[in-house]
């Protein structure tokens, strides 16, 4: 397949997914925040923290769909990105992928080391480390640590694709909206 011959969005199955992954995303912070807003005790504590561990560990399954995703041609970018760009890009990408894999695989180490069960709908994942309080608050840390550059590397990838939208006007934004004409023409006419 040509470049020319591609197209110039991204499959339904990639845009739905990465739509989907941000609402995960609003719902693993939103759920984290607000938990940490409630007074110690409180009744909806453990509600708000099993949903976040639920849209985690979301993501983490849907993030080996994407993954696979990656493997197939992607819609070029028009106009072409300088190559500095187009490495910074590659890079933030890496990150995202990073945070979306490494942190809830932080947290199933730091729940079974802090001999907690860690639940997913009906199913509770094996325990792979022996409980080990101190091994835990360090899994905490980095899970906590990787949280954080999550709001981060998230609101930069977001600023990213509004500056190529309104500021470079190319299409970087427009190949992932859902809704919008597959044909190239339209894709200029903004």
């Amino acid at each position: 397949m040509t470049r020319e011959s591609m197209t110039h969005r991204y499959g339904k199955l990639s845009i739905t997914l990465h739509w989907l992954m941000l609402a995960l995303f609003v719902g693993v912070y939103a759920c984290i925040e607000i938990k940490g807003l409630l007074p110690k005790g409180h009744p909806l504590k453990a509600m708000f923290l099993g949903l976040h561990g639920l849209f985690g560990l979301s993501i983490f399954a849907l993030v080996w769909v994407r993954l696979l995703g990656r493997l197939t041609p992607r819609p070029p970018i028009t106009p072409a990105l300088p190559k500095w760009q187009t490495g910074v890009s590659h890079l933030m990408h890496l990150a995202l992928y990073v945070l979306m894999i490494a942190t809830p695989l932080l947290a199933w180490l730091m729940l079974s080391a802090g001999g907690k069960p860690m639940p997913y709908f009906e199913f509770y994942l094996p325990s792979p480390v022996a409980v080990d309080p101190d091994l835990a608050k360090q899994f905490k840390y980095w899970h906590e640590l990787l949280g954080s550059a999550g709001y981060w590397l998230i609101g930069l990838h977001a600023a990213a694709g509004l500056f190529h939208h309104y500021w470079v006007r190319d299409n970087t934004l427009t190949r992932m909206l859902p809704g919008r004409s597959n044909n190239p023409i339209n894709q200029r006419q903004r």
